[in-house]
């Protein structure tokens, strides 16, 4: 397949309020990092994350959470801050879930406002037979690399239910998108539940025999107004380029093998062939965008030592390990094994035979 002539598209405009970075610097410090190193990396300093409703451009955010992992040298990173993220260290949408009158009312005004709070982002409670889930994902498909963000806000939700329903609560399942990692024991024991990697979207999913409990310190009034404040304050949820969206769109479908055109076309809220007429704009047919997502999340993905180059491969949909090696070398010009063992050269000269 040769590769289409890219016209680039505008960048997307989202951020996320500065709430979301509360204790940041401390709990970055306490396991090793560097905060300045880490901030410079992505183009802020702690004096951006001071004012809790202040705007964050939610790209740099999300990279200052990767970042933090290299630092750190600990990949759970996202996981361990996620942890001891309680609802009252995250500004207004934390305090709209504490202030909600029942656990299920949290739940609800979580995933309405949550957008407000952190733009481009897919938020949704609903039922599924006798199981409830709460879902979240990122819907700009320009922010590749942002398992740090799904872990950390999964904890965060952890933690609005568990201020309901008590810290020893566990959910039934949590599910990540991103690859199943080498060494997955810390997530089992932050959720204490079955965790299932390579998923459409992140979520918790739990029974729903409690949603009618009280929240401790539920206020109606107050909520309608915190809602209306963080509205104010939030300004809208995100705008994201027609590219980025549809990329978005793909990458959630992945799992589950080659997304349907009409599928994603209908997602975006767009017919089929206004969207293709869309995508010629950028020198793009939707071919063409599957591959490109299907790339850019494989040259991440290896990039990730301990992820089986299998798991990277379902991940993105390939229903034989041959298939994605194939497009690998196409791609990259070598096999997924050698690329990475080219990457690890000094600490995996073991894996440099390719295959």
């Amino acid at each position: 397949m040769a590769s289409p002539k890219l016209v680039h598209s505008p960048p997307s405009r989202c951020h996320v309020l500065a709430a979301a970075t509360t204790g940041f610097t401390e709990f970055l410090s306490r396991n090793g990092g560097v905060p300045d190193r880490v901030f410079s990396g992505v183009g802020l300093s702690e004096d951006h994350c001071s004012d809790v409703n202040r705007p964050l451009d939610l790209a740099s955010y999300v990279q200052m959470m990767e970042l933090a992992a290299l630092d750190t040298c600990n990949e759970t990173f996202g996981l361990m801050y996620g942890q001891q993220f309680k609802p009252e260290m995250l500004g207004l949408i934390g305090a709209i879930a504490i202030a909600s009158t029942t656990l299920e009312a949290a739940l609800v005004n979580l995933a309405r406002f949550f957008p407000y709070h952190q733009q481009a982002t897919h938020t949704a409670f609903r039922r599924h037979g006798e199981l409830m889930r709460l879902e979240y994902r990122i819907l700009d498909g320009g922010i590749i690399e942002r398992r740090q963000d799904a872990e950390l806000t999964l904890g965060m939700f952890l933690n609005v239910l568990r201020h309901c329903l008590g810290a020893q609560w566990s959910p039934e399942e949590i599910h990540f998108e991103h690859p199943k990692p080498g060494e997955c024991r810390q997530h089992r024991q932050a959720f204490s539940a079955q965790v299932h990697f390579g998923q459409r979207t992140n979520a918790i999913i739990f029974r729903r025999e409690r949603l009618t409990q009280r929240m401790p310190q539920g206020n109606l009034h107050r909520a309608s107004l915190l809602c209306d404040q963080l509205v104010r304050i939030g300004g809208g949820t995100g705008v994201v380029s027609l590219l980025d969206r549809v990329k978005g769109e793909i990458r959630c479908r992945l799992p589950e093998g080659i997304p349907l055109v009409e599928a994603v076309a209908d997602a975006i809220g767009l017919q089929r062939w206004t969207l293709q007429r869309q995508l010629a704009r950028y020198g793009l047919n939707f071919s063409n965008v599957i591959d490109l997502v299907r790339r850019e999340l494989a040259e991440r993905h290896i990039r990730q030592r301990y992820v089986p180059i299998l798991e990277i491969s379902n991940t993105l949909g390939y229903s034989e390990l041959s298939a994605f090696s194939r497009a690998f070398r196409r791609w990259f010009g070598v096999s997924p094994q050698s690329f990475r063992a080219r990457l690890f050269a000094p600490v995996a000269h073991e894996l440099s035979i390719d295959r």
